[in-house]
């Protein structure tokens, strides 16, 4: 019994120093990545155990061979644990950094629908109380109040719409149901339901007459995609400017592509384009169109649902979206 506890003893003693050293280390290592942390904190354990060993060996007397063999099974079990260690630590690294962008894009979400909600609400309330208390009587500015009245309360449906959908993406409780879609029919619906957005803006929308792929896709949800994209690429058209559709097949998947004459993308705005309520420098300009900054998210949501990719990249005078769906 007194040789266990001595043993015991003999181990704290050994352990306790390297943990020591080890929690100056891990201090020294505040902000760096979660990778790092794991294995440190691991090679920190795998030192203590063979500081332990090595303490218990030289104070048992142990022969030089035994503790040689005590080593390298130490040193076995601390490979395997580091590679664990490596590998997991990625995990939870990018769980990490999934979870903080997902946090800030709530942030950037609440604060960007607080503002679009709030100054409609603040209008709205406004021209009721005008109504309401006989300040406007005139038969024309009475109409212009309705008038008014209705579109902000078309932008507010939109958004709640987009708001709507992307919680059935994000919440898993989005239903598809796959079948053969023909493309064209899908794009002719989207040009003509777009099409008093264009004409208002002065923008054409032009798209090939025949030659559209047939997929296998959940039409509602693909129709969605496309009015998204063709509604975003008009918004930021300037114009006289055109915006084209194509679409085709290759080896491994059916491709659309939405291109516009909007300038350009800044380089710097191209990895967030698809993210939830990002709208580029554009963002709170007053242009009276409905919508969060949710339609490009939406899009991507309901791309990867169906097991297809989105991208956007500049060509030319302005941006090319492009959606890969398998056929």
């Amino acid at each position: 019994m007194r040789s266990l506890l001595l043993i015991g003893l003999f181990s704290l003693a050994a352990g306790g120093v390297v943990g020591l050293a080890g929690a100056g280390v891990l201090r020294l290592l505040r902000g760096r990545s979660i990778t790092v942390h794991v294995v440190a904190l691991l090679a920190v354990t795998i030192v203590a155990v063979v500081a332990g060993v090595v303490a218990v060996a030289r104070a048992m007397f142990l022969s030089t061979h035994d503790l040689q063999v005590v080593l390298v099974t130490v040193n076995a079990s601390a490979v395997i644990s580091l590679a664990v260690g490596v590998v997991f630590g990625r995990r939870l690294a990018r769980a990490a950094t999934w979870a903080a962008q997902a946090e800030a894009g709530r942030r950037e979400l609440v604060a960007w629908v607080s503002h679009d909600l709030r100054t409609p609400l603040a209008g709205l309330r406004a021209m009721a109380e005008a109504l309401e208390d006989g300040v406007v009587s005139d038969p024309q500015a009475v109409a212009d109040y309705h008038r008014r009245i209705r579109v902000e309360s078309d932008r507010m449906s939109a958004l709640v719409d987009d708001l709507f959908e992307l919680s059935r993406i994000t919440s898993g409780a989005l239903r598809l149901t796959p079948a053969a879609v023909p493309l064209g029919d899908l794009v002719s619906d989207a040009i003509a339901t777009t099409a008093p957005l264009a004409d208002s803006r002065g923008v054409r929308v032009v798209a090939a007459e025949s030659g559209w792929p047939v997929v296998t896709a959940s039409e509602p949800e693909l129709a969605r995609v496309i009015a998204n994209l063709l509604v975003n690429s008009v918004r930021y058209t300037p114009e006289r400017g055109t915006v084209r559709i194509d679409a085709g097949r290759d080896r491994d998947h059916v491709w659309l592509a939405v291109s516009d004459s909007c300038g350009g993308i800044p380089e710097s705005d191209l990895p967030r384009v698809f993210d939830v309520a990002f709208r580029g420098s554009k963002a709170r300009t007053p242009d009276g169109l409905p919508g969060g900054g949710l339609g490009l998210a939406i899009v991507r949501g309901l791309v990867e649902a169906q097991g297809g990719r989105v991208s956007a990249g500049n060509v030319g005078s302005g941006c090319r979206f492009e959606v890969r769906l398998p056929p």
